[in-house]
């Protein structure tokens, strides 16, 4: 019931009804008090005052000005009045708390003026009448007015809330968003790293089979050896999708593993020497995992597109930044060399400008792959603020020089 009468419009009916009740009561006089009667139409002008009330809030202008006319004509037809013109108050209140701000301002003045008009004109009028009329019509103003702020910052509130609703959604989806993109470059620097090797390894094995069995079962073992490899760190990205803490399952991949990567190339064909100068000190977990990443891409470019070659990998802990270099002597898989001209291939955003575009084709030298790798080696030295150089060499080959910085260590 209390929710039912607090509705808009059966409250703005319950009102009209109370302040006809209240406004018209000087018209019912006793019987004997020798008083002329009330004819009929002034109890409907009594009503006409106050019938508007029920859409005060919708029409809240046009409601004041029918029961200003209204009261106006009460008073030039000398009928019984009120103590107060209620409806008059409940009118201004209206304004002030739901017409617009000019609008309630105007309705302010007019209503002083108007009152300043009456009072001059009736000479019955005195100090106290000016001070309760506009103390009272003040009041009923300020009310009014009170009412609109606080609406106002309810509904400011409300909106910071939708709005705050919404930076958490996008927040949200751009944290699923960056996790689906670490995923999808794990799972290349994954898929692209071991399946080389064993496509690599596959084609060696029919050539070694008919004059060294043994070499070739050594082959084949390798590549079983990678596939399994491969299979456990896919389960182990792919667990992520599946539960929060999947990811600890097994540790991630780092520098101290190149040794293993350096091994595991050798084993496919391509002669890798690997330096590390500087202090091993042991690095963020972020520059650990790219700097591994890395590497690994760049020597897989080398299987896939180097051709025959040799690789050196160096490994630099030098000042606040780890800098990374893998560089090869090949020529290509169609035998074609660079052609002496060195280029950005891989800028900070991951694109170069003019060596390797959107799909990671270089400039004379051979390919290096589809695009994917270079983005993606861009992408992790970016997100850690270093860099990565991709392009053929001067005297040819092709080289991959990373720059990743780390935080300062205390002494």
């Amino acid at each position: 019931m209390r929710a039912w009468l607090l509705r808009p419009v059966v409250f703005d009916v319950l009102i009209a009804v109370v302040v006809f009740i209240v406004s018209v009561q000087p018209l019912l006089q006793p019987q004997g008090c020798g008083c002329p009667p009330v004819r009929w139409w002034g109890y409907g002008l009594v009503l006409t005052q106050c019938l508007p009330l029920v859409w005060r809030r919708r029409f809240p202008v046009w409601t004041a000005v029918l029961i200003g006319i209204a009261l106006a004509v009460q008073g030039e037809v000398a009928l019984p009045e009120p103590v107060l013109p209620f409806a008059g108050l409940v009118a201004l209140y209206t304004v002030a708390a739901h017409a617009r701000r000019k609008q309630a301002v105007l309705a302010a003045v007019l209503t002083a003026v108007v009152l300043l008009v009456i009072l001059v004109v009736d000479p019955a009028a005195d100090a106290q009448d000016y001070t309760v009329l506009y103390l009272i019509f003040a009041t009923a103003w300020l009310l009014g007015d009170s009412a609109r702020s606080r609406r106002e910052r309810a509904l400011q509130l409300e909106e910071s809330a939708a709005q705050l609703r919404l930076t958490r959604n996008a927040e949200a989806q751009r944290v699923v968003v960056e996790e689906r993109n670490r995923i999808a470059r794990e799972m290349h620097d994954v898929v692209a790293h071991h399946v080389s090797l064993m496509v690599v390894q596959a084609e060696a094995g029919p050539v070694v089979l008919p004059g060294a069995p043994d070499k070739a079962v050594e082959v084949f073992d390798s590549i079983s050896a990678t596939g399994k490899q491969a299979l456990a760190q896919m389960r182990q990205l792919l667990g992520v999708l599946r539960t929060e803490d999947a990811a600890g399952r097994a540790p991630q991949p780092g520098v101290h593993g190149l040794d293993e990567l350096a091994a595991a190339v050798r084993e496919a064909g391509l002669p890798v020497e690997l330096v590390v100068t500087g202090s091993g000190l042991p690095l963020p977990a972020g520059v650990d995992l790219s700097a591994y990443r890395i590497v690994q891409e760049a020597l897989t470019n080398c299987l896939r597109h180097a051709g025959p070659a040799r690789a050196w990998v160096s490994l630099d802990y030098g000042g606040q930044t780890l800098r990374l270099s893998v560089i090869d002597d090949g020529v290509g898989a169609d035998g074609v060399g660079a052609d002496g001209v060195g280029v950005d291939g891989v800028g900070a955003d991951g694109v170069g400008a003019n060596g390797v575009g959107a799909d990671g084709v270089g400039a004379n030298g051979h390919t290096p792959a589809a695009g994917n790798g270079l983005v993606g080696m861009g992408e992790r030295a970016r997100l850690l603020g270093g860099r990565v150089h991709a392009g053929p060499r001067p005297d040819g080959g092709w080289e991959v020089r990373a720059e990743l910085p780390l935080p300062e260590r205390s002494q």
